[in-house]
């Protein structure tokens, strides 16, 4: 069993990451993670440790400015992709992290390739970014919904991986997420937002459109997890029903890639010596 004493990172990492060319039969992949973390208060407190280290670390990664870290977080309706940035980034300094939300392309991004309003939101150096949602929606619900030609669709799993490879050969590190929610879990987080009237406004109509074509969109997914996971850039599937044991996950394997990074105050050309305070 993995918890706080079984780390470092790795072992986590290892249990959810899509090696480039793995078939990803998400059936077979548990969104619970009965082997990770079992012990809720473990996970706890491996979160807050977690937490307190990113903040440390992105201190030093906005300080140092070299690099960037773009975390993807793609997933399903109600599978938590708000609560995970909540959870993961919420103790961050603000000068040093952003949060973008990809929804319906406005009329201004649609009249551009559909890379453009992606390129445009990848962090700038010493910066954490964060997507919730992603270009993903573009080879997801767009090939879910038909909004695009099948053979527009194809193109572009290997431009998703070029555009990527890009991004990570000018510094950018990137994690991607896929957070992997159960149809009963859904369910029950539907109703929620539907009984609980703080929960209302959170309810879409258009979520249950989505959950008809459960199957295309699981299909959908496993096309591209297995396409687009790269060496550059490799997918790990998350348990995602569980929103305690999703977050320490994810907070692990973000800590481990900050401490890979190893991002460093820089060092004046001046010594504190040479100057005094009057």
């Amino acid at each position: 069993m993995l918890g706080v004493m079984s780390k470092p990172w790795k072992k986590l990492d290892e249990a959810v990451l899509i090696a480039p060319g793995e078939k990803a039969i998400l059936k077979k992949r548990d969104t619970v993670g009965e082997e990770l973390f079992p012990d809720r208060d473990e996970a706890e407190a491996s979160l807050a440790a977690d937490v307190k280290e990113i903040d440390k670390l992105q201190d030093q990664l906005w300080a140092e400015r070299t690099r960037a870290l773009l975390v993807v977080l793609q997933g399903i309706d109600t599978s938590g992709k708000d609560g995970t940035v909540r959870g993961v980034f919420g103790c961050c300094g603000p000068l040093g992290v952003t949060v973008t939300p990809f929804g319906v392309p406005s009329s201004e991004e649609a009249a551009h390739d559909y890379l453009w309003r992606i390129h445009n939101a990848v962090p700038k150096r010493g910066m954490i970014g964060v997507f919730n949602r992603s270009h993903y929606e573009d080879v997801l619900v767009v090939k879910v919904r038909k909004f695009a030609p099948p053979e527009a669709i194809e193109q572009r799993y290997g431009q998703i991986n070029d555009f990527e490879e890009y991004l990570t050969d000018n510094g950018v590190t990137i994690l991607k997420f896929m957070l992997h929610l159960s149809k009963d879990e859904q369910r029950k987080r539907l109703e929620d937002r539907l009984e609980q009237p703080k929960h209302n406004w959170k309810f879409n109509p258009g979520d249950l459109e989505d959950r008809k074509l459960w199957s295309d969109y699981e299909k959908a997914y496993e096309t591209m997890l297995e396409r687009c996971s790269t060496e550059h850039a490799p997918w790990r599937v998350i348990p995602a029903d569980k929103k305690w044991k999703r977050n320490a996950i994810i907070a692990s394997i973000v800590r481990g890639a900050l401490e890979r990074m190893d991002p460093k105050y820089p060092k004046p050309s001046w010594k504190p010596s040479d100057f005094k305070i009057e």
